[in-house]
């Protein structure tokens, strides 16, 4: 039996805010997103052929600690480069080693304490990373085996390894590669991307013991430079549409509704933007029951993305739906269901 993989590189930075950057009358920011864009296009291409081979099935074994490797490429687009860091060993002397580490932590801690999972493919896969990858490298993503950090330009974004929610983010993609395998484009593709976004909200407010009210629902809150003078972060789950207005970056065209679903065939059919709708259900459930997220309305949110009844061309109703069904199933009749077909009749995504 394989897992089949849709091939798909899962960058943190949307392809349109590089783009815009790629397009900046200041030289250095415009090499620095190029230089990106032109890796993230290579990954892109050799992920597609990693697809078509398929991969193999999970065959690892689940253990209740995680098995954490962290690599330095030394600023070559290279992996996974030179081991720097085992697990159990000393805190490393570099800060950058050390917040890796920690976030794949977190990221284990979450999905094992709270969710019974043990690491990304439930069967004890060991926790790769590679730090300082190439040069001024503006981005981190999944690779479908590990995960990868960009050191950012110091400018328009600094260390990827700062904010933990980015890295529960794109080591999410590996969980749903070994759930839902949801399709990489479209309303799919977005419902992908919002899943990263939720599980890394979580993971952030977990590490943190934050309850609904106290988070930020922020996607990489710590994330841009000192060259960026309005902006908070690259997503707002609570506010779709307001984690920047910038000069350098543009406005977010993330929309919190249906109302303004965007029609793109760019960025595999906007699925870093149409995300904002899914996103802001998610939102709307969390706070409607309150208390800690990860709670009720992540374990909805993880038993319809582990539960095996969701297509990998799922769209939006598809897992409206499904939520609805799995709060009904997890919680009968109560204040979880309502909560759920609320927020999503507020984003109007219909769950009937």
């Amino acid at each position: 039996m394989t897992t089949q993989n849709h091939g798909i590189f899962c960058g943190i930075v949307p392809p349109h805010v590089l783009d815009r950057l790629a397009q900046a009358d200041d030289a250095a920011r415009a090499e620095a997103a190029q230089r990106t864009l032109e890796h993230d296009s290579a990954h892109r291409t050799r992920r597609r052929v990693t697809a078509l081979r398929g991969v193999a099935a999970p065959a690892g074994t689940p253990s209740d600690s995680p098995r954490r490797t962290i690599y330095d490429a030394q600023h070559r687009a290279t992996q996974p480069g030179k081991k720097v860091h085992s697990e159990g060993e000393a805190p490393s002397k570099d800060a950058t080693v050390n917040r890796a580490n920690a976030g794949l932590g977190a990221t284990f801690d979450l999905y094992l304490k709270v969710y019974g999972r043990h690491s990304i493919d439930d069967a004890g896969l060991p926790l790769d990373a590679t730090v300082h990858y190439g040069q001024g490298y503006n981005n981190a993503f999944w690779d479908g085996s590990q995960m990868v950090f960009g050191d950012g330009d110091g400018d328009i974004f600094l260390d990827f390894t700062i904010p933990v929610d980015v890295i529960g983010h794109e080591l999410t993609h590996g969980v749903t590669q070994h759930t839902a395998n949801l399709e990489y484009y479209g309303q799919s593709g977005a419902l992908n991307e919002s899943v990263s976004d939720v599980f890394g909200s979580l993971i952030k407010q977990y590490a943190l013991g934050q309850t609904t009210d106290q988070a930020d629902w922020l996607i990489g809150q710590g994330l841009l430079g000192p060259g960026i003078d309005h902006g908070v972060a690259l997503r707002s789950m609570k506010e779709p549409g307001t984690a920047y207005d910038d000069d350098v970056l543009g406005k977010d065209p993330q929309p919190a509704t249906m109302d303004d679903y965007v029609r793109t065939s760019r960025d595999n059919g906007g699925v870093h933007i149409n995300s904002g709708i899914p996103n802001r259900a998610f939102y709307l459930v969390a706070s409607a029951l309150g208390g800690h997220a990860w709670e009720r309305a992540g374990k909805v949110w993880y038993a319809t993305l582990t539960g095996g009844e969701l297509a990998s061309d799922a769209q939006f109703a598809d897992f409206a739906r499904l939520t609805a069904a799995t709060a009904r199933t997890l919680y009968g009749e109560g204040d979880e269901v309502q909560a759920v077909l609320k927020a999503w009749s507020q984003v109007g995504v219909p769950t009937s």
